[in-house]
């Protein structure tokens, strides 16, 4: 599979349901590998919800893959979430990426819907468990601490024979989990400098569960922008992610050029990363699709010459 490029959106920042298919369409018609929403369940900020726009790209495009980054096991009911996604992969013959993860402690969704957060990883490895047996299983009973299921089981299957299930989360417990239940690993903040590491640590704990994640299946996601720092919109961009996490945005944005969209690119690349989620920064729907069409034009070129010396 090499290396591919998928966009990713969180909040919705489109004008409406039309504009948002306009840059669907752009992806689609300029050869972008997928399409990704962010999991955000209680938010006063626009968020689609990721299952149902799963289903929606499903009929939307014909091409194009898409998948959810990530959704939170523990605030969702596994029989539900597996038989969303089998029929979702079904419906739309086996374009979903299927990812999930533990879920922030901080996020709003816990406190609102009266969900402890204590044990969470727990209860998505139980999750976690059932949404990958009822995939494979004709019949799933199982009796854990937060589940219980008696002969469960759902029909159509996935039209994938082996479908992906990507784990999020660097921690030693979201490592940990990646080996025992994933078919491949999206990270979410880490440089290129400290990917590398988490990647290996993986591949550690995957051998020693005497599992096997292919090589192409670990992700890397960050936001980008052409233009400069002093954009209006790079520096709103940039403002809200250091308020919110805590981090130094230079460290998950590229704002310039397309020749530094690649080299981020490729020192994730070195580090063992083929799949990517960008972000494009952009205010309004023109910018946003202006900001799609020049990576369309100026980046992803770089994937034949990497894919193809590959190949060769």
């Amino acid at each position: 599979m090499g290396v591919a490029i998928g966009l990713g959106v969180a909040e919705f920042p489109f004008s409406d349901a039309a504009a948002y298919m306009r840059w669907v369409q752009t992806c689609e018609a300029g050869g972008i590998d997928s399409i990704w929403q962010t999991d955000r369940l209680v938010s006063h900020a626009p968020f689609l919800e990721a299952m149902a726009t799963m289903a929606w790209l499903g009929g939307a495009t014909k091409r194009l893959k898409f998948g959810m980054n990530v959704v939170s096991v523990g605030l969702r009911d596994p029989l539900l979430l597996a038989k969303q996604c089998a029929t979702v992969d079904y419906l739309s013959q086996g374009r979903l990426l299927p990812a999930f993860g533990i879920g922030n402690r901080l996020a709003p969704d816990w406190k609102a819907t009266g969900r402890e957060t204590r044990r969470r990883g727990r209860r998505t490895d139980e999750g976690l468990e059932l949404i990958s047996r009822l995939w494979a299983e004709d019949e799933v009973t199982f009796e854990g601490e937060f589940y219980q299921y008696d002969r469960a089981s759902i029909a159509p299957k996935p039209v994938q024979k082996r479908i992906p299930l990507w784990i999020g989360g660097s921690s030693e417990a979201a490592i940990r989990r990646t080996a025992r239940y994933g078919t491949g690993w999206q990270g979410a903040f880490e440089p290129p400098a400290e990917i590398g590491e988490v990647v290996e640590r993986i591949k550690a704990a995957v051998a020693e569960a005497g599992r096997s994640i292919d090589e192409d299946h670990y992700g890397a996601a960050f936001a980008f922008r052409f233009g400069d720092w002093n954009d209006p919109s790079s520096r709103q961009y940039a403002e809200a992610f250091q308020s919110r996490f805590a981090r130094d945005p230079r460290q998950n944005m590229v704002i310039g050029s397309g020749d530094e969209i690649i080299e981020r690119l490729a020192a994730y690349n070195r580090a063992g990363i083929h799949k990517f989620i960008l972000r494009p920064i952009g205010t309004g729907d023109d910018e946003l699709i202006e900001q799609t069409e020049r990576l369309i034009t100026e980046v992803c070129p770089w994937l034949d010459v990497v894919n193809g010396k590959k190949a060769a």
